[in-house]
């Protein structure tokens, strides 16, 4: 995670007090200058070493012209990288499109292939402005990962023949019935090649040691086909390798010939394919870009995506290149490299450009069996074993199956229309099929219920309710998300029945979770269950009575009904799920590995902030979070001992600090008085007063929250009390001694009330330091704070 250093005046920037303090004068115009940043320059350079390779590979594998890879590369750099939603998605000629186009290119010629890669362009425009890209994904991901493994099978098998020296068929049955005679008849170069290039491919990653780390910045399948290019160069193999003929013969697209429904069917399939794996792609890449917490990067627009791609379908197609979509492998190098903004996959298509021009000569000495081994060795990855066990842990392998099957045999159109068929048949059964079981433990009868609870069910559900004996102990089971009126009328009869007749009911849910009856009206309105302040909040205190009172069946007065109502909810729906854990605790003992110091204030839910449960955290809690340093005068012990009694006895492995933002004792610190009566809260609040000094001191620079400084001096002082007390920290001896040996780390956290957004120490300046956001999908990853002192 890239954490922003914070910034120190200098002669050519005002300090703090000027920056406050400026003339009430018009701004001057600033003058726009075009700058590309270091870090999207040298991603576009990582993306582009990726991207010509795979190209080429992928225009060799569908049988187009090899410099049509060239321009799809280039187009989807400059086109869709300037149009589209998604500032780092990187577009070019794709695996998933493979299969496809080399169909087409059978059947239609090279040059119509070009002009159905024009109308499925305009298909995308139209689609994009109907503003339906946010529908694409509901397309199942079992059948999207069965249309991708079906073509990385069918890619593999097809350059297959090329690695052992001839020449694929037309199909995956005729690959396979021909592979015995290619295998007897093997081009001993060829496979040579070949076997280098998958060797480069699969060591290259693994090198180890610093070494590996330095080497590793080339991407593998650069350095895989350079070396077998250099290998045949060398030897002086003859073999088939990369014809680039002049630019001035490159074909152009013609108006389509063949039959209008099969053109149509052509269209529509590419704009399907296409469209979804760039949208798909794009949501990926939203993701790896939050995982890495950048938060300079909008989030994508996937109607402006859907347009960019488009046009840049147009683009390609009438210049002659393969069909176009967001490619994943090449888009998450370009966040692994750091890239910044959307000039890193512009820059990648003026590189392509650029070698599609002056490269020639170079490009012409790689062998054909080397890009081929390239783009088998892309056709197995798309088999992936983690999608495989994905669809398992989530009853869709007969989906991905069906797919996979079908995009093999039938083709990409017909495969994706089987398995959309099939998830809709799976769908409809799981509604349909529900398992309704009745069994007797302990004299309690358990009556489970396992699938959708709908009106079909009904007559099955009753019968299993009435081998219930009246007047027995009954636990209803619901092992399911859905229940139609009908079941739930049937369900509720029961039940007031059996109550009636002296029998007690249970429902639970699928993790045996007790689902509660709709909480009664108040006097007041309120369906608000109690300790539930962002709830209670929008309610309305409930009327006085005559008497002045507020009535006492609401349970919201200051007669401490609330405070029953909450530990009777705890009793009935919490305890039993915490049972267990909390008897393993009482017998082993707490055993926590980190030790929380935060504010008092009632906002702050730890347990709610940290995701942490019973025996995670050791939690000391007072006005300010604050620190006294040991032995001072007046301090208080409570703290200290809280703090030897973690690391001496509990043996934490982190300290954590926490403030908060529109912290009280912060603002009465900054109020405060020197003189007047000293009271317990003054007091108190002299173990902030180096905190104070050192959020006021001009000569420092104000910290920073992820690139920002803080909303204001309140915000600043904060903040820096987390900085100065993780420093007073360091002054107790048992702190000193772990920090010395080793076994200690020390953790600076502020939490934004109002954002409800954590953000955490992650490098620590000699004047300051930084604090950056905790992404959503990130985990919980702090700095160690070193044992420096400002």
């Amino acid at each position: 995670m890239t954490a922003c250093v914070p910034t120190h005046a200098t002669d050519s920037e005002p300090n703090r007090a000027e920056r406050d303090h400026q003339p009430h004068s018009p701004p001057k115009e600033p003058r726009r200058r075009f700058r590309i940043a270091g870090a999207d320059l040298s991603a576009s350079i990582a993306v582009f070493l990726i991207a010509l390779p795979l190209s080429l590979g992928i225009a060799l594998a569908t049988d187009a012209p090899l410099q049509a890879g060239l321009v799809a590369a280039a187009v989807g750099g400059l086109v869709a990288g300037r149009l589209g939603g998604s500032p780092l998605q990187v577009s070019g000629p794709a695996a998933g499109l493979t299969v496809v186009t080399a169909d087409l290119i059978h059947q239609y010629g090279w040059r119509t292939t070009c002009a159905i890669t024009v109308l499925a362009g305009l298909s995308q425009l139209s689609l994009a402005y109907l503003r339906v890209a946010r529908s694409a994904l509901a397309v199942s991901p079992a059948i999207v990962h069965g249309m991708l493994a079906g073509i990385g099978v069918t890619i593999a098998v097809a350059q297959l023949h090329i690695v052992l020296g001839g020449t694929p068929q037309s199909s995956v049955v005729a690959n396979v019935g021909a592979l015995p005679a290619q295998l007897a008849d093997l081009h001993p170069g060829a496979l040579s090649l070949s076997a280098l290039t998958l060797a480069v491919l699969l060591a290259w990653p693994r090198i180890p040691g610093r070494v590996g780390r330095a080497v590793r910045r080339l991407p593998a399948a650069l350095v895989a086909v350079a070396a077998a290019t250099a290998v045949a160069s060398l030897a002086g193999l003859r073999l088939a390798r990369v014809d680039l003929p002049s630019w001035s013969s490159h074909a152009l697209p013609q108006l389509p010939e063949g039959p209008v429904l099969g053109l149509a069917a052509a269209v529509l399939t590419i704009t399907l394919v296409g469209s979804v794996e760039s949208l798909l792609s794009a949501v990926a890449v939203d993701k790896l870009v939050t995982t890495r917490g950048e938060p300079r990067v909008p989030r994508a627009d996937l109607d402006r995506e859907l347009r960019g791609q488009g046009t840049a379908n147009v683009v390609s197609g009438a210049l002659g290149g393969l069909p176009i979509t967001g490619v994943a492998v090449r888009s998450a190098a370009n966040v692994a490299s750091g890239a910044t903004s959307r000039n890193s996959t512009m820059l990648h298509g003026v590189w392509v450009v650029a070698a599609a021009l002056l490269l020639i000569p170079v490009l012409e000495l790689i062998p054909l069996a080397s890009l081929a081994a390239l783009v088998m060795a892309v056709g197995v990855q798309m088999v992936s074993l983690h999608h495989i066990r994905t669809v398992t842990r989530h009853r869709e392998v007969l989906v991905y199956a069906v797919t996979t099957l079908g995009v093999v045999f039938l083709g990409v159109l017909e495969g994706v229309a089987l398995g959309i068929a099939v998830a809709v048949g799976v769908a409809l059964h799981r509604l349909t099929r529900t398992r309704i079981t009745h069994e007797e433990k302990e004299g309690v009868h358990h009556v489970h219920v396992r699938g959708q609870l709908t009106f079909l069910a009904v007559p099955r559900l009753s019968r299993a309710l009435h081998q219930v004996p009246q007047g027995a102990d009954a636990v209803v089971e619901l092992d399911g998300s859905f229940m139609d009126h009908a079941a739930y009328e049937s369900l509720q009869d029961w039940r007031h029945a059996h109550r009636t007749l002296g029998g007690s009911v249970e429902i639970t849910g699928r993790a045996g979770t007790r689902i509660a009856e709709p909480a009664r009206v108040s006097a007041a309105g309120c369906r608000c269950r109690p300790w539930t302040p962002w709830r209670n909040h929008q309610c309305e205190a409930p009327a006085p009575t005559a008497t002045g009172n507020v009535p006492e069946e609401t349970g919201e007065g200051p007669s401490g009904h609330q405070l029953a109502r909450g530990i009777s909810a705890f009793q009935s729906n919490t305890a039993p799920l915490v049972r267990g854990e909390l008897a393993r605790l009482a017998r082993e003992g707490q055993q926590p590995s980190q030790l929380f110091l935060t504010c008092a204030d009632s906002r702050l839910v730890t347990s709610m902030i940290t995701s942490s449960g019973p025996g995670d955290l050791f939690v000391v809690r007072n006005v300010g979070n604050l620190v006294p340093l040991p032995g001072e005068e007046s301090g208080d012990d409570s703290v200290a001992a809280a703090i030897e009694y973690a690391v001496d006895v509990l043996k934490v492995r982190s300290i954590t600090v926490c403030g908060h933002s529109g912290c009280g004792a912060m603002q009465a610190l900054l109020n405060s008085d020197p003189g007047g009566t000293w009271t317990p809260l003054k007091r108190w609040l002299r173990h902030g007063l180096p905190s104070l000094e050192r959020a006021t001191d001009e000569n420092r620079p104000w910290v920073r929250l992820s690139g920002r400084e803080p909303a204001d001096v309140v915000e600043q002082l904060c903040v820096t009390n987390v900085i100065q007390q993780l420093e007073h920290l360091r002054s107790h001896e048992s702190v000193a001694r772990a920090l010395r040996e080793g076994v200690l780390e020390l953790h600076g956290m502020y939490f934004h009330v109002g954002e409800a957004q954590a953000y955490l120490l992650t490098e620590e300046a000699p004047d300051g330091g930084v604090f950056d956001r905790v992404a959503g999908t990130a985990g919980p990853t702090g700095t160690l704070l070193h044992d420096t002192h400002a």
